[in-house]
């Protein structure tokens, strides 16, 4: 039996699509700059896709071949958004995001020594010993 018309139209689609997004769309090319550093920007990829089709009864058989009349039709669509840049230089790697930062984990990480610090600062001012795991603080 012969493959069916919507075979076709999906495996087109479905190779333009992988074309279009490789690990390159995701992380992009680096960028070197003169003061040393490497940009790597970083994307957000969204894409869909749909396919479908429908067969008709022949009235009259017109063709030589068993498959009835084919209608279809295929489509998708690609939405690619720069969200951050990874900067790479001397004193370390740093994520630059584009948006202000709106993830609850990064900000907890982000405060969390300066919360470490002032509760080590508060115990220090009121005579409270620190704890034997903690006098290795970094001030």
């Amino acid at each position: 039996m012969a493959e069916h018309p919507i075979h076709n139209l999906m495996k087109i689609s479905m190779e333009n699509i992988k074309q279009m997004v490789d690990v390159d769309t995701i992380v992009g090319n680096p960028v070197k700059t003169e003061n040393g550093e490497t940009i790597i920007p970083v994307s957000k990829v969204s894409f869909g896709f749909a396919a479908g089709g429908s067969e008709f009864e022949a009235e009259r058989k017109t063709s030589s071949n068993d498959q009835p009349p084919f209608g279809g039709g295929s489509g998708g669509g690609v939405s690619i958004t720069p969200i951050a840049f990874l900067v790479v230089n001397q004193s370390g790697v740093e994520l630059k995001h584009i948006e202000e930062r709106t993830s609850l984990y990064e900000r907890l990480l982000d405060q969390a020594p300066k919360v470490i610090n002032s509760i080590m600062n508060e115990f220090d001012k009121s005579g409270i010993k620190s704890s034997q795991g903690m006098e290795g603080k970094n001030e």
